[in-house]
């Protein structure tokens, strides 16, 4: 395992993350306390949750988005609402009503 100050890791970071990629341990320390601990990630690995959004995509019931709006998303005119229907503000007072 390798060991290094901050300002090491700073000046340093391209070739810590060079040896992280082949499989070393940076272990940083601030003033002789160890403060944070640079290793490697399996690449099969998701995040917390990741792996729940995953399946529930692979079941048609989520789709994630790609984080980007259409060009003319700000253009476009809000939908309407039916004639007669009843307001969303006045659906959820009346589920509130129920205890929904």
């Amino acid at each position: 395992m390798r060991t290094a100050s901050i300002t090491e890791t700073k000046n340093q970071l391209s070739s810590f993350i060079e040896a992280i990629k082949h499989g070393e341990t940076v272990l940083i320390f601030e003033r002789s306390v160890p403060v944070a601990r640079l290793e490697p990630v399996d690449p099969n690995a998701l995040p917390a949750g990741a792996e729940h959004l995953a399946q529930l995509e692979r079941n048609g019931l989520l789709r994630r988005g790609t984080g980007k709006l259409p060009p003319d998303f700000l253009q476009q005119e809000f939908p309407t609402q039916a004639e007669g229907a009843p307001s969303i503000v006045e659906a959820v007072h009346r589920d509130r009503e129920e205890g929904r």
